[in-house]
């Protein structure tokens, strides 16, 4: 069995409960309910307790899209089913969030652990790339650490979203790059570039923009190739995974192979609830 590497709840996050293929969680003073296949176990708290905490709750329509419904008679949806823009904080770092209709609210509490990892590791002089970067977490916490900071997205409203982030946290001076990752890093290896620090956070699967199909256990030691032509000598990687198509084995035999000589962690994700369930959230790789 895989050990476990843990986030932590903070001031403006809380995993209340899991179960029943959902989650309730607390951020800030909303509360949501929010549909996650890996909660596939009985709930602590009753769904009336659930439905009595909860503003909002994400219906599901398919397995990327759905709607989101108000529990509360003060918190109403508007037309554009995203209510008023609100803030929550992490240390120094800013997050705007809204209700989306992929489900996310603009940030991903289980990358707690990992931005500590960045925050220790990372020399405040050091240049650090976030691939797959959606609103930007780990690359503020780079940035706080006055890090030379590469934000890499191919989606152009998610990089004005991670600018918000960054100009509300007090910060400035991120590269924003509006590119495919995996093609990015490449242009990255022939320019010679080098980094302290790479983080990436790969979709299992999707479309790309010219219709081109992604599934992230055939992409995935491309990724680990490329990250290894770029990470400096004493540079660290960090790696989630998600899809039960990539198994721990490949996942570690293809990282030993692009690096042979540094140090390898695979574990699951996870986060405890205040109710005391564990919720598992993929595969947490790390070369060191």
């Amino acid at each position: 069995m895989m050990k476990r590497t843990y986030s932590q709840h903070w001031e403006d996050y809380e995993l209340i409960d899991a179960g029943n293929n959902k989650k309730l969680e607390r951020w800030g003073s909303i509360i949501t309910i929010r549909p996650d296949r890996n909660a596939y176990f009985t709930p602590v708290l009753s769904e009336n307790e659930w439905q009595q905490k909860a503003q909002y709750e994400f219906v599901e329509a398919t397995t990327n899209t759905g709607t989101w419904v108000s529990l509360k008679k003060d918190f109403p949806i508007t037309e554009n089913e995203e209510i008023a823009k609100w803030q929550i904080s992490y240390k120094d770092c800013i997050f705007n969030l809204k209700l989306t209709k992929f489900k996310h609210v603009g940030v991903f509490p289980e990358q707690q652990t990992n931005w500590e990892f960045i925050n220790t590791r990372l020399p405040k002089d050091g240049k650090f790339l976030n691939l797959f970067a959606y609103t930007g977490g780990a690359s503020l916490i780079a940035n706080a650490k006055r890090s030379d900071v590469f934000h890499c997205d191919s989606v152009k409203q998610i990089i004005s979203w991670a600018k918000l982030n960054m100009e509300n946290s007090g910060q400035d001076g991120i590269h924003w790059v509006l590119d495919d990752a995996l093609k990015f890093a490449s242009k990255e290896v022939k320019r010679g570039k080098k980094y302290d620090g790479i983080i990436m956070d790969p979709p299992a699967f999707g479309i790309g923009a010219k219709k081109e199909r992604w599934k992230i256990e055939f992409k995935f030691p491309e990724l680990v190739k490329v990250a290894s032509e770029l990470l400096s000598e004493k540079g660290f990687l960090i790696i989630n995974t998600y899809s039960p198509k990539l198994k721990e084995e490949v996942i570690r035999k293809t990282v030993q192979q692009y690096f042979p000589k540094k140090n390898i962690e695979i574990n699951k994700l996870s986060l405890k609830t205040t109710t005391g369930k564990i919720l598992e959230y993929g595969e947490l790789t790390r070369v060191s």
